[in-house]
């Protein structure tokens, strides 16, 4: 329809001059003249009642999505927990477990994904797993629901994993090492010293919460030999060959509303890891020598082995300030008078070393897992 008007010509000039006035904001004018400025058409439209009232209310302020906890953004996070009790008095340094991760990942997860959160998730509770020894201060678990299981074998709670430590929760009794002839000092001594670096990451996430489907790879390198107890009690010794343990396994655990782990199962084949420790079965053998701790017997085996000063002190070992100072001083006194410091009692730290870093603090910064 061209509204009276007559040619192409006038109907370009026209349509060249609509104007729409807005009065009041709430009826709209629109005026359609001609060329020569003349008024053609004037339309007056008036909103209905309802519309505009709705132009006049004040839309609904929306609350704020709340925050996701930190074990959630960030990996590292229950490591600056300051009031939290550290089971060798100090929370551990993960920086270059960290950096073998960053550059040896194989999987990049877009920040804020599912992936990322439960990665992040997971490394956090190792972290209190191992070295936090009140429950009480663990954030990333729902406490009066946790349950721990491998393998289709029995749900445990966190006290059983404090007990024997996270080595032996994992671990069934094979040919090249048992929980049955291992404690939790012995265990972290078998592994860490092995592979002074074992990275974790999230491969894929089948589901997410309330139940979390997960596909993981855990992998270091073998620097140093392995030296365990197996289930005959006999210790085993593996010689490293520097090169990559890489094992995977499946998850399935359920969390609360504020996504803390509460039933974790997990399915993975330990045997995977000890055919890369000795990939030609290669072993030595021998009794273990009796009345010796394992812990012990370890550190006899493994002299000389640089390992993170965390592991130098017995299970559930977490000194005092005065403590801390009174070891400190019969080190340094041991070593003004041109000795060696000899094997450290319960409760001591060892902060010598075969390839250096002798007199460094252990819990100053610099230590190493």
């Amino acid at each position: 329809m061209r509204l009276g008007i007559q040619n192409e010509s006038e109907y370009s000039a026209t349509y060249t001059r609509l104007t729409v006035n807005l009065t009041h904001g709430l009826t709209s004018n629109l005026c359609i003249f001609s060329p020569s400025l003349d008024p053609i058409l004037v339309f007056t439209t008036y909103p209905s009642h309802n519309m505009a009232a709705a132009d006049v209310q004040q839309r609904p302020v929306e609350e704020a999505a709340p925050a996701l906890p930190d074990y959630l953004t960030n990996p590292n996070a229950v490591l600056g927990d300051k009031e939290a009790k550290w089971r060798y008095g100090r929370a551990p340094d993960y920086t270059k477990t960290r950096k073998v991760y960053a550059e040896t990942k194989q999987k990049t997860h877009e920040a804020g994904s599912l992936p990322q959160l439960v990665e992040n998730l997971v490394k956090n509770w190792e972290v209190e797993a191992s070295f936090k020894p009140d429950i009480s201060d663990w954030r990333t678990i729902d406490t009066a629901n946790y349950s721990f299981a491998i393998n289709g074998g029995e749900a445990e709670g966190a006290e059983a994993m404090l007990k024997v430590g996270t080595y032996n929760a994992i671990i069934a009794p094979n040919e090249y090492y048992s929980p049955e002839y291992s404690d939790f000092a012995s265990s972290h001594k078998t592994f860490k010293r092995m592979m002074p670096t074992f990275a974790w990451e999230v491969l894929e996430v089948y589901s997410g919460p309330p139940t979390v489907s997960f596909r993981w790879r855990h992998w270091g390198i073998m620097k140093n030999d392995y030296v365990g107890f197996n289930n005959k009690g006999e210790k085993v010794t593996a010689k490293a060959h520097g090169g990559s343990i890489d094992i995977q396994g499946v998850t399935v655990a359920t969390v609360n509303d504020k996504v803390q782990l509460r039933e974790v199962r997990t399915w993975f084949d330990p045997m995977d890891m000890f055919r890369q420790i000795a990939p030609h079965g290669v072993v030595s053998k021998e009794n273990k020598l009796a009345h010796v701790s394992p812990a012990d017997a370890l550190d006899e085996a493994q002299a000389g082995v640089k390992v993170p000063e965390e592991q130098e002190l017995p299970d559930a070992t977490v000194q005092s300030k005065e403590e801390f100072e009174r070891t400190i001083a019969e080190i340094d006194k041991k070593r003004a008078e041109g000795q060696r410091a000899e094997d450290v009692p319960d409760g001591h730290v060892d902060v010598s070393g075969a390839q250096g870093d002798v007199g460094a603090c252990p819990f100053m910064a610099g230590a190493t897992r």
